[in-house]
């Protein structure tokens, strides 16, 4: 074979073991994205900032005294699915921990400080429950993270080798999760148990108050989505039920009251799955009252999330909600919303139209949009009717995404 000719051969072999080589899980260099430049470069967003504390945080798990600690504070949590606060856990106890992630990153203190500032609160899990059960706190273990909610996870090895997740299917390694925070942790107190709030009564699978606080109101008393709108990564969906009218005199909507897991008092559940039964309040008859008179003739639209980040407060892209809204408006025009009816019978929450279209949604940097899982449109409206429940939830192209139970009393 010719000179030239063996050269180039050779050169295209090197080049395809260099593609194949790729395809394989590979350490992180000290990069701009992911090393100590990036933060002495002013390049700590909150996203990059965040990966690097994951890939520290498995670093650091290759050492066994480091694996006990992180398993026993797990194992001691009192917050659902055994969750931690990832910068109270690294700055606490004389700041141990910190200095553990920064002395596996071989770096300073500094730095690892620095990406702790500038992550958003974060908190860190096993998020599927087969993890939990199946890690002893051996070095069988990765550390993920995802800016986003749904995208392949980014995981590291206790060697600090990178790997791309399915976003769908969790693998069978133990996964600790490190994403922004969905915990109330300001809801611990100085002994590590969770305080108390009014209505947490248990029961139903989320809080069930009783008895319920006069002069009542509009309740939900079932629940049942079609799918949990959450990624595997993030645990456990977050649900929201949203009451939303008009904002001032705008055509756009405001929610009015909340009910979900971190929700205050009567109007706290917490659905973990498809069902939820119980009581909760979604909106009181002084509430309902003191919007009507604010607002004369303007009815309110029952609106579900699947809560990311924030508590309380729908994170969305203003386009996709507006769509939606279009959608389930052009398959039942003006009974969409609903309001309060009263007969010499009986009360009941009733098909109404509501006028508005677009909320005054924020989508932050630091968090990941809210799922919209859809608004509520009456059975009778829909043409369907499903066991224990009286309305619909409507999602994006008019899709059914679940179906609940609404008493007003």
């Amino acid at each position: 074979m010719p000179r030239t000719t063996r050269l180039i051969a050779l050169g295209t072999v090197a080049i395809l073991a260099g593609c194949s080589e790729r395809t394989s899980p590979e350490p992180i260099p000290d990069t701009p994205e992911h090393g100590p430049a990036a933060v002495s470069a002013g390049r700590a967003q909150p996203h990059a900032a965040r990966e690097r504390l994951a890939r520290r945080f498995a670093l650091a798990l290759a050492d066994p005294s480091f694996r006990a600690r992180v398993k026993g504070e797990l194992d001691r949590s009192p917050m659902p699915e055994r969750k931690l606060h990832l910068q109270g856990f690294l700055t606490g106890t004389a700041r141990s921990a910190l200095r553990d992630l920064a002395r596996a990153g071989r770096e300073a203190d500094a730095a690892v400080e620095t990406d702790v500032r500038a992550a958003p609160a974060l908190e860190f899990y096993l998020p599927v429950p087969a993890h939990r059960r199946a890690w002893r706190g051996d070095d069988r273990i990765l550390v993920a993270t995802a800016h986003a909610d749904g995208e392949a996870p980014v995981a590291f090895t206790t060697a600090g080798r990178r790997v791309i997740l399915d976003p769908n299917t969790p693998p069978d390694t133990p996964v600790l999760a490190v994403v922004p925070a969905e915990a109330d942790f300001d809801r611990l107190s100085g002994t590590g148990q969770l305080k108390a709030g009014p209505g947490d009564a248990g029961g139903g699978g989320g809080g069930v108050p009783s008895p319920p606080p006069p002069p009542g109101g509009l309740y939900m008393t079932y629940a049942h989505f079609t799918d949990q709108f959450e990624g595997w990564l993030k645990g456990s969906p977050e649900f929201e039920v949203h009451m939303l009218g008009q904002a001032g005199t705008t055509d756009s909507l405001a929610s009015y009251s909340c009910a979900g897991e971190h929700a205050g008092g009567y109007y706290r559940f917490d659905q973990n799955g498809l069902d939820w039964s119980g009581n909760v309040l979604l909106i009181s008859q002084a509430q309902l009252n003191l919007y009507r008179s604010a607002h004369p003739n303007q009815n309110m639209r029952i609106f579900v999330v699947e809560d990311d980040d924030t508590s309380c407060q729908i994170k969305a892209d203003v386009n996709r909600f507006g769509a939606l809204i279009k959608a389930v408006e052009t398959a039942y025009p003006q009974l969409a919303g609903g309001r309060d009816s009263t007969s010499s019978l009986r009360r009941w929450w009733k098909r109404a139209d509501a006028l508005q279209k677009l909320i005054k949604a924020v989508a932050s940097f630091i968090v990941t949009n809210d799922e919209l899982v859809g608004n509520a449109v009456e059975s009778t409206v829909v043409g369907v009717s499903y066991p224990g429940a009286n309305w619909v939830v409507k999602g994006e192209s008019n899709r059914t995404t679940g179906w609940i139970n609404l008493v007003l009393r």
